[in-house]
């Protein structure tokens, strides 16, 4: 019973429609779900991932009309994507300037050349080098070439006060493995792996100092892990034994969840792979539409008439 690395990345946006034409017409994924929070259904859900809508490769947002995260400690501060060879990150630079977005000259950094950017609302982001290993599903109405689209999340970076404190729950309740360390300017950076490693299986923790953040748009609300399907139950009955306090099982139609907040108060997430995005759409309309879960499908009108247009 083992993680196989990270599902997905939740991340805040106040300008929904901004939001999709920078994921979609920008970063050139695909728009694989549209639908609202089930738990605020005044919001918009909206999940962007490869051309197949994998596992492992979503970036997804909740379009709250927030005020602007202020950044600190005991935050997800940077989400990385990957990107298959370094002949891509010439492709993206030019991409970048030509779009007129923030971002810096790529550098090797944790041994990988690695390209850090920002979205409009300042969410962090950065560009990694996976040297193309693994599967890759281009979407073939992305604007970027398939050889240099964006194949699926890269290393997520946890910016914490009390870093022994989630190196514990890391290691000792979701079994990652201490793999080694870098530096950057603000400190070193220990990294854990998990499943077979490689940067779609590793989370980066950096001692924080200073205030702590507050979420809001440009933050990241939580970070999703991967689990087979039949493990599901098992990590549930685990968290359990451990006396995690947790949100228990939670069938969120797409996947099932788990959620738990690691002792700095990040949210974390266990979601299954399954049975995933093409469950109520076909494979090839993915995103055309609002879809909703059998259990909100009753108030389609209602929920419609309180989104904004797109």
């Amino acid at each position: 019973m083992q993680l196989t690395g990270l599902h997905h990345v939740t991340a805040i946006t106040a300008q929904a429609a901004d939001n999709l034409a920078f994921y979609t017409r920008v970063l050139g994924l695909r728009l694989v779900k549209k639908t609202v929070n089930q738990d605020d259904v005044s919001a918009y859900h909206l999940f962007y991932a490869d051309g197949r809508a994998s596992p492992g490769t979503d970036i997804t947002f909740f379009d709250w009309p927030a005020p602007a995260e202020r950044r600190g400690t005991d935050s997800i501060s940077r989400t990385l994507l990957r990107v298959g060879g370094a002949a891509s990150f010439d492709w993206w630079r030019e991409h970048f300037g030509r779009q007129g977005v923030n971002h810096h000259p790529a550098i090797e950094r944790d041994g990988r050349l690695t390209l850090d950017f920002e979205d409009g609302e300042g969410q962090r982001l950065s560009l990694v080098d996976d040297g193309g290993a693994g599967e890759a599903h281009p979407w073939d109405g992305s604007p970027v070439p398939p050889e240099h689209q964006i194949r699926g999340l890269g290393p997520i970076r946890l910016t914490v006060s009390q870093p022994e404190r989630t190196e514990a729950v890391l290691t000792q309740i979701l079994g990652f493995r201490r793999a080694r360390t870098f530096e950057l300017p603000e400190g070193e950076v220990s990294v854990f792996e998990t499943g077979a490693g490689g940067p779609a299986a590793e989370v980066q923790l950096l001692k924080g100092t200073g205030p702590q953040a507050r979420q809001g748009a440009g933050a990241v609300h939580h970070v999703a892990f991967r689990i087979p399907d039949a493990d599901y139950e098992a990590w549930a009955d685990r968290l359990k034994q451990r006396r995690v306090p947790s949100s228990g099982p939670v069938d969120r139609y797409y996947f099932r969840s788990l959620y738990f907040r690691e002792p700095n108060g990040i949210l974390f997430e266990i979601a299954t792979d399954g049975p995933g995005f093409a469950t109520d759409e076909p494979m090839e309309t993915l995103g055309d539409r609002l879809a909703l879960p059998p259990f909100l499908e009753p108030r389609r009108a209602e929920i419609e008439a309180g989104l904004k247009p797109l």
